[in-house]
């Protein structure tokens, strides 16, 4: 039973990356290209209980060559057990458009996760609601939004039942972001697909790369997105015990 779900989540892993020259031929309205994404976080475990996160990251949307965008966030997690963790986080984000600076967004959010064992496989369900403040210097005017999201991610060793250092893993990850509806956008706001391999190098430090298609939502025509991903996570563990968190990825 363990190897067939390892053989079907294998497979499951490769087929977005057979999407992406589909979807570039097949899309109309947007006249899509890959985009870069990198990012590198923390985690500092302070007890079996308590955690701290904080990310950097990184995109080049419209052009692969020129950064657009930056995200600084983080918070602390309560872990009620190795299973179910809270999270509070707060970030800061920014936009550039033509070289010059068009939207800064400071964002508050509380996101819950429960994690679950098939076999050598991890999952992953993420829930998440944002409070979001936005401002555009050039206009002059600021606004706010609300958003939820839901993530379902898997990750899998290549080599043992658990990652390790020396370890080659694979995981993936779906994810929807939905809200109130706004001029220019319904309900159903974002998804996004994500397939990808890493490598634990030390108790510390792992790394982690692949490939995310990103739909968006809007009025006239949707928009995809094709994001080459780098991430370089490090941790920090106080604790000797054992911990459920799973592999920082796209975000």
């Amino acid at each position: 039973m363990q190897s067939q779900i390892s053989r079907v989540l294998k497979k499951a892993f490769l087929f977005p990356l057979l999407l992406l020259g589909f979807c570039i031929s097949a899309q109309t309205e947007f006249k899509p290209h890959v985009s870069g994404f990198m990012m590198t976080s923390l985690t500092y475990r302070h007890s079996p209980r308590w955690s701290a996160y904080i990310e950097l990251q990184t995109r080049s949307i419209e052009d692969y060559s020129h950064l657009d965008y930056y995200e600084m966030k983080g918070g602390p997690a309560y872990n009620f057990n190795k299973n179910n963790q809270v999270l509070i986080g707060f970030g800061r984000y920014g936009t550039y458009k033509d070289n010059k600076f068009s939207q800064r967004e400071y964002r508050l959010w509380l996101q819950y996760v429960l994690s679950q064992n098939a076999g050598k496989v991890k999952l992953d369900h993420r829930v998440r609601a944002e409070k979001r403040f936005f401002r555009y210097p050039h206009q002059n005017s600021v606004a706010n939004d609300e958003r939820f999201r839901y993530r379902l991610s898997a990750t899998m060793p290549l080599s043992g039942d658990k990652i390790t250092p020396g370890t080659f893993f694979v995981n993936a990850f779906e994810e929807v972001f939905f809200g109130p509806a706004n001029p220019g956008s319904d309900i159903f706001k974002r998804n996004r697909t994500f397939a990808g391999f890493g490598y634990q190098i030390s108790p510390l430090m792992n790394t982690n790369f692949g490939y995310m298609w990103q739909k968006e939502f809007v009025t006239g025509g949707n928009k995809n997105y094709h994001f080459v991903y780098f991430g370089l996570n490090f941790t920090i563990n106080r604790t000797q015990e054992g911990h459920s968190g799973g592999i920082p990825v796209a975000d």
